[in-house]
């Protein structure tokens, strides 16, 4: 009966290890993210003919931001720009 018990034990960790393992998403590291939001609003701004306006000095700051290494506030900010033009803000990819 403890063997069959041990059996079913390790067949469940079997199982779930791998999933626990990589099933778990990664987070994004912060310069990828930043380059990634960076990225998405050149793509999405230059296909709408902006330019220099309000937005484009937010996006140069979120530049700076992510350049001097201040990630949290480069992304926030390029965050927060695309929802103030109501782009979608795309997920981090890992």
């Amino acid at each position: 009966m403890r063997r069959l018990l041990n059996m079913a034990v390790a067949t469940a960790v079997a199982i779930a290890a791998p999933t626990m393992a990589f099933g778990q998403p990664r987070e994004m590291e912060p310069k990828a993210r930043c380059d990634q939001l960076l990225a998405y609003w050149d793509q999405r701004s230059a296909s709408k003919g902006e330019g220099a306006s309000g937005s484009d000095m937010a996006r140069k700051a979120a530049g700076l931001d992510c350049d001097n290494r201040r990630y949290g506030d480069g992304i926030k900010r390029m965050e927060d720009l695309l929802r103030q033009n109501r782009y979608p803000v795309p997920p981090p990819q890992p």
